[in-house]
This record gives structure tokens, sequence and C-alpha cells, in this order.
């Protein structure tokens, strides 16, 4: 599942220029507000377009239609996936669109809740959430905790300073690096394993910074606290291509690291759901809305064919 970085480029080369709030520490437990332009893709269209399956209404568990909304989790600021608008409190990006479509399909709205990343498993689990939609990885390892609808592809990228002025060109480049990721993610577990390689190759260990929020790790990479930010492809490119116009970092060529699915979290006692949310992904796909909306994003190569429950390797 692995692409080129000129593909990756390509994937974002059509999203619509943002102003990215750099330089200042979040605020709102690890969230932070992004202002984007006039030039936001206006999806409205889209979205009212979908219509309500009957069927799959009447699937969904009592409480799901009992609410009428679906209670989802996510760690909103993470553009373009999905962050804050302009007002600092509506929730934006591609990902929301997929979830209020979805949510359109089942015949429900969508009600949010932002948290901290490393929250995400615990509260589907909890039953504080119903579902959660943040860019994270469907793995093996996260299928014994929860469920996943995987909706969207993507890998790891290492981002660093502009001009690369501490010679940076991969993963083996890190050993003995300052580098910085969010709590509770892929990216964590790999600046974890590639620690480890770098020991057992008998060089310097990576010093990790781990922390609640992208915005706090651009910080540090600008400050040059650290020398690197592992992050999420889309994420990383997005940020390199719009931070400081472009001036402030760049991504490391190369193959994305670890590719593979983005999955939607479900409780794994809640599995009516998790086949009501596949089925409505499934029916968005084949009918073209999922495309449109990946599209106007700018976002369509990351686009998957089929829509599975636990993809993941």
């Amino acid at each position: 599942m692995s692409r080129t970085y000129v593909r990756h480029i390509a994937l974002l080369a059509g999203l619509v220029s943002f102003l990215v709030a750099c330089g200042g520490e979040p605020s709102g437990g690890g969230t932070t507000s992004v202002a984007p332009s006039a030039n936001v893709p206006d999806t409205a269209a889209i979205i009212g377009a979908v219509a309500k399956d009957p069927q799959l209404n009447a699937s969904l568990p009592a409480a799901v239609a009992q609410a009428g909304a679906l209670h989802l989790g996510s760690y909103i600021q993470s553009a373009p996936n999905n962050f804050y608008a302009a007002d600092g409190k509506t929730p934006i990006g591609y990902e929301v669109d997929l979830a209020k479509a979805i949510a359109a399909k089942l015949g429900v709205g969508v009600q949010y809740q932002d948290m901290t990343f490393d929250s995400l498993i615990t509260s589907l689990q909890s039953g504080r959430v119903d579902l959660t939609m943040a860019a994270m990885n469907d793995t093996k390892a996260r299928q014994q905790q929860i469920d996943f609808v995987d909706y969207f592809t993507s890998g790891i990228a290492i981002m660093i300073r502009k001009g690369n002025p501490d010679a940076i060109t991969g993963p083996d480049t890190l050993c003995g690096k300052n580098v910085a990721v969010v709590q509770g993610t892929s990216q964590q577990k790999f600046a974890a394993d590639q620690s480890t390689k770098c020991t057992q190759a008998g060089k310097a260990a990576l010093n990790v910074s781990e922390t609640e929020s992208d915005n706090q790790n651009q910080t540090q990479l600008r400050t040059g606290r650290v020398q690197a930010i592992v992050n999420d492809l889309p994420t990383a490119i997005y940020v390199s291509r719009t931070a400081g116009d472009g001036k402030f970092f760049e991504v490391v060529p190369g193959e994305p690291i670890n590719g593979g699915p983005y999955g939607i979290g479900i409780n794994k006692q809640n599995r009516p759901l998790a086949e009501a949310v596949q089925k409505a992904l499934t029916e968005l796909i084949t009918d073209g809305s999922y495309g449109k909306i990946l599209q106007a994003w700018g976002v369509e190569k990351g686009a998957i064919k089929e829509a599975v429950i636990n993809g993941g390797s």
C-alpha cells in the first residue's frame, strides 16, 4: 500500500491554501484553531445530496437511533484531515465531511467530541463515544482493542526544517536526534522501534519528545528543540506547504513508512454499528459521493476502492 513521495505530493497538490496557526501553543485540551482562507471547499451540496437509506437506518443500534446522532470522538487539529474553521469552533476537513455523509446515509446527525489522540480508544471502550475518526491507522495491534471501518490510505513521513540543516535523509539518520511525536499514535511506536534499531546497530538512541499536539511539535522544530517530527504523510506535506508560506519545513523524500489504511474506530461490542457504517461508506463509494468529497479537498489519491472492516495489517 506504499506510494512514492511524488505521488503524495500530487495527493495534496490540488489542496486549497489555508493559513496555519504556527508558533503558538495550543489551547483547549491539546487542540489548535486553524484559520482557513475563503477558499475552503464548499461541500454542502455534495453532502446535502446524500440520501438516507431506510434499511441502514433501521439496522442502527437502539441507542444511536434514539439519540438521532453519532457521537464521534476526534483529535481536531490535523489539517487537512480535521481541524477548526475560522470561528475556532466548527470542525472542518475531509474526514469531517465523510463523517457527515456517512451519518446522512444512516439518517442521523453527528456530534463531535474533541479529545487527545491517546484517549480515543479508551473513550470508545468506555462508551463515551460511538465511533472515532482521527487519521488513526488500522493495525492488528489496535484491532485487539477496537474494530475499524477503513476509509483512506496513508503512511508515516519525517518532517524537518527547511534546507535540512541536520542532514536527515531517512529513518537511519534519526539516530541520536531529538524527534517529536504525538502521544498514542503509530508515529510514537515507529520512533520507539527506530530507536531500538539504532541502539542495536551500535548508534545513539532517538531522544523522543511526546506531546499532545502537532502544533507543539511544530514549535519545537522551528525553535530547534527537535530536529524532526514524525507524522502522518498528508499532514506533514500539508504543513510543509503552508506553514510560513512553505518557508519553515520540508518532508524527507522517499517511500512512505509503514503505509496502510486509516480506520473509523468502533467498539468491538458494537458490531451492528460497524456493519452499518461499512455499508453506508460502501454506498457513498458506489454513488460517487465519497470520491467527490476527497476530490474537493485534493486528497483523492488516498481513496480506497472498497470499505472493509479490520483490513489493516
